[in-house]
């Protein structure tokens, strides 16, 4: 099966900002309730441990395509920000997006995320031109499949010129059990509908009268899969980077049967800047 570059409805800008917020709470409260990428934090926490300081008294993560929040609220109950001796030390988490959720701002308030602050960047993030005062480790979850081979370059190459470390998750694939799974989220995430917060009356109206958010989950879901990278294709991206002084491992990671593959991508500089 063949990567293919459909367009997904969500993402492109002339969709309704109010129901692309909607349908990005959804996608992290559902997140957040099957806990999809807990099984990547050891994977995470290392990399991150060897990422660069980005301040002497905490550690800075970048995420990046952050939608609703993703899996955030729950990861930041597990990642530790460590100083180079090892000792506990703050990390910042900030959530970015092209589009930014203002309601998600809602969702950050309520989290208990006690250790780790986390923030939503109010303004409009390129993945593949991030601000330069947003200096720390960058993560990509469920999202890196939304570009074409040129602009995933570019988010990678925009790394790599900054020298920041880079983590990519993705639980989306090119396999028919992956997209069978999308059929069985959507019709989760339309049962679970009055338990999204923040809680919306538009959110019922566009899921149970006017089917329009679990239409376009489906379809992008679908797209999704059909569109996500292999590891060896991502390798393929790292290989046509330029001032590539970094370390790169791809591979998907295994976990239990019931439970998505996870593919990653990560790169940190093969120095460390402690």
């Amino acid at each position: 099966m063949r990567r293919i570059q459909y367009i997904e409805i969500h993402d492109q800008s002339w969709f309704p900002s109010t129901i692309r917020d909607e349908i990005t709470d959804a996608l992290q409260f559902g997140f957040n309730v099957i806990k999809a990428y807990s099984p990547i934090v050891p994977l995470l926490q290392g990399a991150l441990d060897f990422a660069r300081t980005s301040a002497p008294d905490q550690k800075t993560i970048v995420d990046l395509c952050s939608g609703g929040g993703g899996p955030w609220f729950d990861l930041a109950k597990k990642i530790q920000g460590r100083a180079p001796n090892g000792a506990p030390q703050p990390l910042q988490i900030w959530l970015t997006d092209k589009f930014p959720n203002v309601s998600g701002t809602e969702n950050v308030s309520k989290s208990d995320a006690s250790l780790n602050h986390i923030a939503f960047y109010p303004s409009a993030v390129d993945a593949a031109s991030v601000p330069r005062e947003l200096k720390g480790f960058r993560t990509m979850f469920t999202s890196f499949h939304h570009f074409p081979p040129e602009q995933a370059l570019s988010i990678l190459q925009n790394a790599v010129d900054t020298e920041e470390g880079i983590g990519i998750f993705e639980i989306t694939r090119r396999a028919p059990a992956a997209i069978a799974r999308v059929f069985a989220w959507t019709a989760f995430l339309c049962l679970a509908t009055p338990w999204v917060r923040p809680f919306r009356w538009t959110r019922l109206l566009w899921t149970y009268v006017i089917p329009i958010i679990p239409l376009v989950l489906m379809h992008d879901g679908v797209v999704s899969c059909l569109r996500s990278y292999r590891p060896t294709e991502m390798l393929d991206i790292v290989k046509q980077l330029s001032a590539n002084a970094y370390d790169w491992k791809a591979g998907e990671f295994a976990v239990k049967f019931w439970q998505p593959p996870i593919t990653y991508l990560i790169g940190y500089p093969t120095h460390r800047n402690r």
